[in-house]
């Protein structure tokens, strides 16, 4: 839990999350490949991807040849408020605020009244080039204050918030224009005239906590879908060899449909897949056929205030174990329900099931949008959690580990159909 816990307090942004992994990665000895340079991969060799910033591939080659691919898939990018290129609104009456805009489906209400700041990247002038730093404005620089009661009257009565205006976040007052622009490249180690492009997001300022009677909570900003990516990395790292190449993939952009070069509905884990064969001489084709993609992303709880919001027989419990996600949204068949409850079961970890109640639809995930790139036997799973898409969410302290002996027993094995017949051995 604790290694969750710091892994979410040092990934403020998608940026940040996929350059911590790498920094891991490489401390483990994978090898950086650059996808505009050739690549030589050899027997035993680990290596590492990433695509945009906020995306990252991982993968190791087995020493004794390759049937197919293991492959999980979580995403980097959480919903949040992105700052636009000209920040900065002056006024009324001498306030400094900030021009943002909603990057997927969030709660507003959450983001209120609660210290802010900002992270991102800064793409910043070096020389004849441009680099890419991190930003993070290490302290209590925003908040988006609610209206009195005594202003709003409704505002206990189903309030609609208005995006242009309810949720704008006040930075200053009387403060000097460009005063956000010289924050931020305090952050980034620069001057204000050198940044050339930033991809800025609004971040709460409150850290990952534990909590509860028997300490059985746990709380933290973007826990959707950084506790999935998390079990999913340490399964990753720990598991031992088999048939197949291991593959762990961090994707960004899934909050707001994956349409980008480095979301799942982009061909970078594709590019990878065919890279890889195309090396060690594998045939893709085959190789796709015996290859099973584990898409994780956080599931509902059952709400302790309105359970009736859940599906009758489906009542996912948070440190119930992994949660198999079912309905036409997700990717989940009878086959991959099948394998992935096998290998929970050869892990010792629980199972639980969610579909939505039949009048609800819910959101989508990255399973079904991969599998159109990667058409690969696929599962949507998760981990129970409470105010998905709040600024600060709740799950299960035990949850996570279940998650990692779950990914461990995935990533050792090797799937092989042939015939309506299921292998899971090597």
């Amino acid at each position: 839990m604790e290694s969750l816990i710091e892994f979410l307090d040092r990934s403020p942004s998608r940026f940040h999350a996929a350059d911590n992994l790498r920094r891991e990665l490489a401390g483990a000895g994978y090898e950086p490949l650059f996808e505009g340079r050739p690549w030589t991969l050899v027997p035993g060799g680990k290596y590492c991807a990433v695509r945009g910033g906020a995306s990252l591939i991982a993968f190791r080659i087995p020493e004794r040849g390759a049937r197919g691919f293991m492959i999980s898939a979580s995403h980097s990018d959480s919903p949040t408020f992105r700052i636009k290129e000209n920040a900065e609104l002056a006024g009324p009456e001498g306030y400094l605020r900030l021009n943002v805009e909603r990057y997927g489906g969030m709660l507003c209400a959450p983001w209120l009244d609660r210290p802010l700041t900002v992270a991102g990247r800064v793409l910043v002038k070096a020389g004849e080039g441009i680099e890419t730093r991190l930003a993070y404005v290490d302290r209590d620089l925003l908040m988006i204050p609610n209206v009195a009661i005594h202003m709003n009257r409704s505002a206990n009565d189903g309030f609609k918030y208005d995006p242009k205006c309810d949720m704008v976040p006040l930075m200053g007052l009387g403060a000097e224009k460009g005063a956000f622009r010289a924050v931020v490249a305090e952050s980034a180690g620069c001057k204000p005239e050198d940044i050339l492009g930033t991809d800025l997001f609004l971040c709460p300022r409150q850290k990952a906590v534990v909590w509860g009677a028997g300490n059985e909570f746990v709380s933290s900003p973007r826990l959707d879908d950084l506790q999935c990516a998390w079990g999913c990395f340490r399964g990753f790292l720990a598991a031992g060899e088999s048939a197949s190449v291991p593959v762990f993939a961090l994707l960004d952009n899934e909050e707001v449909g994956s349409l980008t070069r480095q979301g799942a509905d982009g061909t970078f884990l594709a590019d990878v897949l065919e890279r890889v064969c195309a090396a060690l001489g594998v045939d893709r084709a085959a190789a796709t056929a015996n290859s099973f993609l584990v898409s994780a992303d956080n599931a509902h709880a059952v709400h302790p205030n309105h359970p009736e919001y859940h599906d009758a027989t489906h009542r996912p419990a948070m440190n119930g174990g992994v949660v198999i996600k079912h309905g036409v949204r997700y990717a989940t068949d009878g086959v991959s329900q099948a394998v992935f409850a096998a290998l929970c079961q050869r892990a010792g970890v629980p199972v639980q099931h969610f579909a939505n109640r039949s009048d609800l639809p819910g959101g989508g995930t990255l399973g079904l949008i991969s599998t159109a790139h990667v058409s690969v036997n696929t599962v949507d799973i998760g981990l129970a959690q409470l105010a998905m898409h709040s600024c600060y969410e709740t799950a299960g302290a035990k949850d996570t580990d279940y998650l990692i002996q779950a990914m461990t027993a995935f990533y050792a094995a090797s799937f092989r159909e042939e015939d309506g017949r299921f292998s899971l051995n090597n």
